[in-house]
């Protein structure tokens, strides 16, 4: 599972012309599957994502978790993020995980960030969508599910 993390002002997600989603600051949490992703992936993600210290505290240092800030979170699905572009110029989306098992694991995704108890938004799963937002910083996080199996570098 991959989710790209941005700290916004301000976001909204809107299906045919119709806001479906908005958030004022927080972050806004683009969210892949991967076809082999397990209910330990989006336990990775909801807890890093929640308790990354990237808000600030009173002398402007990264210190602040969405948690500690109270934080409203906009969980958009967005598949491309498993793009390989290693051949060709058209990416393949082969690692993405299918729409019945990728829609199944991002509800699941969703009730574990609505359970934390902060204010979530959301998109709606396989939709076109069209996503605004104010990056505040900016401030763009990669978290991949993946780096929980990594050992880290000494």
């Amino acid at each position: 599972m991959r989710a790209l993390v941005q700290r916004v002002r301000q976001a909204s997600v809107a299906v045919n012309g119709r806001e479906v989603g908005s958030i004022n600051q927080g972050l806004v949490v683009f969210v892949a599957v991967a076809k082999d992703d397990e209910p330990a992936d989006a336990e990775y993600v909801v807890d890093k994502v929640t308790n990354l210290r990237i808000f600030p505290d009173e002398e402007g240092k990264f210190d602040r978790s969405a948690l500690e800030v109270n934080a409203e979170l906009l969980l958009v699905s967005q598949f491309t993020l498993y793009a390989d572009t290693r051949r060709g110029r058209r990416p393949s989306f082969t690692d993405a995980a299918p729409p019945e098992t990728a829609g199944a694991t991002f509800d699941d995704v969703l009730n574990r960030f609505r359970s934390t108890g902060l204010t979530v938004a959301t998109g709606v799963f396989q939709e076109h969508m069209d996503v605004s937002l104010i990056n505040d910083g900016p401030v763009t996080i990669w978290i991949d599910s993946l780096d929980r199996q990594r050992p880290r570098k000494q």
